[in-house]
């Protein structure tokens, strides 16, 4: 029996996923990509970069910018929104990048989101492996601690999206992350988490949040037969990139190209593996 991609994307679960998943579709991801579909061909917006340990995190930034070239490939505009942790990741792959200053006047900060929501006008908006406010009114890491004071309140353009009838996708792996809000309750008894309070219309979970944005990414191409997904060197090489400029293990905090604590082969491993699924029939 073939590997479906939303059970690729769940390999060498270990952070709970495997148990928020009966709480999903079997198809959640493919649900997600048409969505994206639906969408008129104008601006996306997509928002990642996660704090750890003074830098961003690995995991988020390949995953969006592997999914903006393909949007950007089928006719949206992808426009990323991010802080000052992921500044220089994404222009020399040639994406629009907006970023949010990081502040904790509150009038400031809905300030920055409706600027943002009102020049750009975006037709959706996708979260990957991105901190939002949990319940306890908090940002913070899956050890608990509160990184707040390092975190550019992009979530607030996702609550505002109901009310601007804009679509929205989060993309998580842990319970903290924009989108989470789906499951919060699910999350505090199952996970034992404080869970992110931020909902979304539809929820993309993964064992790591880049691979639920490689899924996003192969449902693109297997619905649409554009060949828009990337191949691991593109992945791979991103990621040194990264590391290079100032990017960290999110498990580990080594300024090493490894993803949660995963090598480099079992990136390899995952991509190859969604590569093989898009070419089935």
């Amino acid at each position: 029996m073939r590997e479906r991609i939303e059970e690729i994307i769940l390999r060498h679960s270990g952070r709970g996923m495997d148990v928020l998943k009966e709480y999903l579709d079997a198809d959640y991801c493919r649900q997600a990509a048409k969505e994206i579909l639906s969408w008129k061909r104008d601006t996306v917006l997509l928002t990642t970069g996660f704090y750890v340990a003074g830098y961003a995190e690995t995991d988020g930034p390949v995953g969006t910018c592997m999914l903006a070239k393909a949007l950007d490939a089928l006719g949206y505009a992808p426009v990323i929104v991010t802080d000052s942790f992921c500044r220089g990741f994404f222009e020399p792959e040639g994406i629009r990048v907006l970023y949010m200053d990081i502040t904790d006047d509150a009038a400031e900060q809905e300030r920055q989101a409706d600027a943002i929501l009102d020049a750009e006008k975006p037709v959706g908006m996708i979260s990957i492996e991105r901190c939002g406010i949990n319940t306890r009114n908090d940002f913070e890491n899956m050890r608990g601690i509160s990184i707040k004071e390092h975190t550019a309140r992009t979530d607030l353009l996702f609550l505002k999206a109901p009310e601007r009838r804009i679509p929205t996708i989060g993309v998580g792996d842990g319970g903290n992350e924009i989108g989470m809000g789906n499951l919060q309750d699910v999350i505090r008894e199952k996970l034992s988490l404080v869970p992110c309070a931020v909902p979304c219309d539809h929820l993309v979970i993964a064992s790591v949040s880049n691979w639920g944005a490689y899924g996003l990414t192969a449902w693109l191409e297997k619905c649409t037969g554009e060949p828009v997904f990337p191949d691991y060197a593109a992945v791979n090489a991103f990621i040194e990139k990264t590391v290079e400029i100032g990017s960290v293990d999110g498990v580990t905090h080594e300024r090493v190209p490894h993803v949660d604590g995963f090598s480099q082969d079992v990136e390899e491993e995952i991509v190859d593996a969604l590569g093989e699924a898009v070419k089935e029939i």
